[in-house]
């Protein structure tokens, strides 16, 4: 099946909700209770990251309509959670895109992969963080070639494990 990713539009913003919905369930039956939490809500952040141009979403297309499978916000420049790191540094200080709110309704295999080598396409320095039960993410980020930095902190203060990924031209 041929996917694409493209921006989101607020008319997506149901199944967006939806595809939130089910990755907090499969983070919950993954071990991973505080993430995503009644304190961490990433679908108070979409109107405006489709505002901004920065709300991104894995489709295909069945028939004449298209499938929303993933979601994900990409945006490129400095990122305030990522001025700080602790237990560690970043590899470089050039520029980069943060990737966030990274979320899949569990029917597309390799979406991390299809997510990210659309975002390496675009700017070939990507940092990312995934809180420390969300063991599935660390696995993936590790096995796409995203090298484990040290801890940021998220708004709400909480620690979140910080990734970044260079292409070898940098």
């Amino acid at each position: 099946m041929s996917y694409m990713i493209r921006k989101a539009e607020k008319g997506d913003l149901p199944r967006i909700y939806e595809i939130y919905e089910t990755a907090r369930q499969f983070m919950r039956e993954n071990g991973n209770h505080a993430q995503w939490g009644a304190g961490d809500r990433p679908e108070e952040l979409l109107e405006d990251d489709i505002s901004q141009g920065n709300l991104y979403v894995l489709e295909d297309a069945v028939a004449d309509e298209a499938i929303i499978h993933a979601v994900f916000a990409f945006i490129e420049g400095e990122d305030p959670v990522y001025l700080k790191i602790e237990q560690g540094s970043w590899m470089v200080d050039t520029e980069y895109a943060a990737v966030h709110r990274v979320a899949s309704d569990g029917t597309v295999r390799n979406v991390l992969e299809k997510i990210m080598d659309y975002c390496k396409a675009q700017i070939p320095h990507l940092r990312i963080d995934t809180h420390e039960d969300n063991k599935v993410m660390q696995h993936v980020l590790e096995k796409y070639g995203f090298v484990r930095c040290g801890i940021v902190y998220v708004p709400d203060g909480s620690p979140r494990i910080a990734y970044e990924l260079l292409e070898k031209s940098e």
